[in-house]
């Protein structure tokens, strides 16, 4: 493991997702980016909307489960969706401000590798490291090399870009593709690993490094009939220096494969697909770079949208639950005390409101977590329902940074960042 001490890059700042992306699009164009499994056309597209809106070798295969998922997926805990699993809102009751590793919620491509520690190693490669070191002789570190750097702990959310993607559907009655999430995929943990900004400067970071691109372990990905490849997903430079880990540790525990063993990248706050699980190796590029997962994935198409999409998704939007079965049965004139939890991209929860009576009137929730930016605020309260028959509860958060739940979200083909107020069913006996 390399270990020469290196210049400090140029500070991290605040990225400008949209000003950004337009300027790697106009230099891919100049023949200074890389593009690998996106077509000339695309990437052509893609400029005109920013405007408007202002291939690697496989490493050796891993061993992969019988089944898409490997742990167990009892009922009473999961929806299956494919190779996904949804965690129930119920079954979060009493759990903590932290998600149960046994509770967390599954996103697969593809399934699940299983993947030995031991053999395990993290390859460093590209035009951004010092000495342009190649594929075919990266820096690389083992999984032990990474637990002797100093360690980092952080409390924070993973969530899918598409999480309440059904309710675009049932709610306001538009058509999207993908997983018909409800709001079950989110979880929270306590994630132990190493700043990606470290193991960036030991591996010798120049300072032409413009974007870093962690790729998975998991099989090829196949849309359509056509491979794009390992899922990955570039990162601006200056994101990947600021709160971005790798990590080896869930909760106190060793990664369980479902959830990226031995190491993954965990993004905080922004949408799922930056935290790539079963990290195999990460480009570091003087050069913009491009993949599947921004450009045709993981960016908004439609009416309200510029013609050729948005700039890639970054931050997750805001949003409420109830720990709570839809369509509950709770008895008519017994005390209750209903919970729930909200969250946002943007900053920590500042304010709860909840309606017993499908929105006519609303109340302040009880707030049992300080706001808090990359986790969630759990809150409750209490209501005696006096008449029989099915009503809707309403749950609308507000974030440290303004922003309020709307009544509507904004539509998109493919159904990612739903924020709107989720008209939950209940019916009282």
């Amino acid at each position: 493991m390399p270990a020469s001490p290196v210049p400090s890059p140029r500070p991290a700042t605040r990225v400008d997702e949209t000003a950004y992306d337009r300027r790697r699009l106009r230099q891919w164009l100049a023949g200074n980016a890389r593009a690998d499994g996106v077509s000339r056309r695309r990437l052509l597209t893609l400029l005109a909307a920013t405007a408007a809106a202002t291939a690697l070798p496989a490493p050796g295969p891993a061993r992969a489960a019988d089944t898409p998922i490997v742990k167990p997926l009892p009922p009473e805990w999961f929806i299956q969706r494919g190779t996904n699993a949804e965690t129930r809102w119920e079954a979060l009751r009493g759990t903590g401000h932290h998600t149960p590793n046994e509770l967390f919620f599954v996103r697969n491509h593809t399934t699940t590798p299983v993947l030995d520690a031991h053999d395990w190693r993290l390859r460093l490669w590209g035009s951004g490291l010092r000495g342009t070191p190649g594929e075919d002789r990266p820096v690389e570190f083992g999984y032990d090399d990474l637990r002797a750097l100093p360690a980092v702990t952080r409390t924070a959310f993973v969530e899918c870009a598409g999480n309440g993607r059904s309710h675009y559907t049932t709610q306001q009655g538009e058509t999207v593709t993908g997983t018909p999430w409800t709001l079950g995929a989110i979880g929270v943990a306590r994630w132990r690993g190493v700043r990606l900004a470290d193991v960036l400067r030991r591996a010798g970071l120049s300072p032409y490094a413009v974007d870093v691109q962690p790729r998975g372990l998991d099989a090829e990905y196949v849309s359509g009939g056509e491979s794009l490849g390992r899922v990955r997903r570039p990162l601006p430079l200056a994101k990947a220096l600021d709160d971005v880990l790798l990590a080896y540790e869930m909760n106190g525990e060793p990664l369980p494969y479902d959830h990226g063993h031995p190491v993954r990248v965990l993004v905080p706050s922004w949408v799922g697909i930056a935290s790539i699980k079963w990290v195999g190796d990460i480009e570091v590029s003087a050069q913009p770079l491009f993949s599947p997962w921004n450009t045709t994935f993981y960016r908004l198409f439609g009416p309200s949208h510029p013609p050729q999409g948005s700039a890639p998704l970054t931050r997750q939007t805001i949003k409420s639950a109830f720990e709570l079965a839809s369509g509950a049965t709770l008895p008519v004139g017994e005390d209750q005390v209903l919970h729930g939890r909200s969250w946002s991209g943007a900053g920590g929860i500042a304010r709860v409101d909840v309606s017993t009576d499908g929105g006519a009137s609303w109340r302040p929730a009880r707030l049992h977590d300080r706001p808090r930016a990359d986790t969630w605020t759990r809150w409750s309260i209490p209501w005696k329902p006096e008449t029989p028959g099915t009503t809707h509860l309403l749950a609308r958060a507000t974030d440290t940074a303004g922003h309020r739940q709307p009544d509507v979200a904004v539509p998109n083909t493919q159904g990612y960042l739903f924020d709107a107020v989720v008209r939950h069913p209940v019916t009282v006996v």
